[in-house]
């Protein structure tokens, strides 16, 4: 057994959890195939490794024993036959079950991010954000109402949020039919609201800037998601988009919050808030009471007829 001493290794616990979930040896299959080579969490190790310290597959470190192009073969091979998509779905159920909630959510939370993209990013796959000057790629998310990232797209940052909006809440829509509500900025409301409400019978609910913010500032709803970008952030390769397949990219942001997941799933439950977040506490009680003026009547402006002008 190789020694683990690096931060992105996974722990004895984490691997109870996740060992489940990966799929089947192709040894073990019908259609029969090579018995693999490696240790299995050697190779998850090896691929949170270059995840969370950004380093290029062909840095992978020896003291893996395993050839980094064999780790990418397994990086690849499960995210093309959907495993990593459905790792990643049983996990966000387990870590709310963890919590004590429900499985299933039905309010999500929806917000983007541009990065800047690496010269190894394809003209084609790549664009120039103008709104926040950035030429790369855009990433799309939805969470819960406890942060946990539950899809996950990536464009070129050319259109609208608006735009590829559509997209991901269609497949939101298929692969969550439970959720009926989502928040968002203001970017995504007007037509998207009522094409939402129409096509797929979701309230899509905006919660807009505030009248006297001036940059910054921590909205109700939105600051979950903003923390989940928070999150994303963390592991180095997220903090550039270098892949050539956007597919790769919203790989390496699944392997991200796998580790997040499991990592929580390890720990002891977080109690529900007993007490509503300070940004979200009603304002009303804050607010002077109304007062009631009465208006007087105007005056009777009588007109001149045209004869006495």
């Amino acid at each position: 057994m190789r020694e683990r001493h690096y931060p992105s290794d996974t722990t004895d616990a984490e691997w109870a959890v996740l060992e489940p979930l990966l799929p089947p040896p192709a040894c073990t299959r019908p259609t029969g195939g090579r018995p693999e080579k490696h240790p299995r969490r050697n190779v998850v190790d090896a691929i949170r490794y270059v995840n969370d310290n950004g380093v290029k597959w062909r840095s992978v470190p020896v003291d893996f024993g395993i050839p980094w192009r064999t780790v990418f073969g397994f990086f690849q091979r499960w995210r093309a036959s959907g495993d990593l998509a459905r790792i990643h779905a049983e996990l966000h159920e387990q870590v709310r079950v963890h919590d004590g909630l429900n499985p299933r959510t039905v309010a999500v939370i929806l917000d983007s991010q541009s990065v800047k993209g690496a010269e190894t990013e394809g003209s084609g796959t790549r664009g120039f954000d103008g709104h926040k000057m950035i030429n790369g790629r855009k990433r799309h998310l939805t969470v819960d109402m406890r942060g946990m990232p539950l899809t996950v797209m990536v464009t070129d940052a050319s259109p609208h949020d608006s735009v590829p909006a559509r997209d991901l809440l269609f497949r939101l829509h298929l692969t969550h039919p439970e959720v009926t509500v989502v928040w968002a900025d203001s970017a995504y409301g007007g037509p998207l609201a009522d094409w939402a409400r129409s096509f797929l019978g979701l309230t899509l609910k905006t919660v807009p800037r505030r009248k006297d913010q001036d940059g910054f500032a921590v909205l109700a709803k939105r600051w979950r998601v903003e923390r989940a970008i928070s999150w994303v952030m963390r592991a180095r390769r997220n903090v550039r988009d270098y892949e050539r397949l956007i597919s790769h990219s919203e790989a390496h942001i699944a392997w991200t919050t796998i580790t997040l997941m499991t990592r929580r799933l390890t720990q002891p439950p977080r109690p529900p808030r007993t007490t509503p977040h300070p940004v979200e506490q009603p304002q009303a009680a804050a607010r002077p009471a109304p007062i009631r003026l009465r208006a007087k009547l105007p005056q009777t402006i009588r007109l001149a007829t045209a004869a006495a002008r």
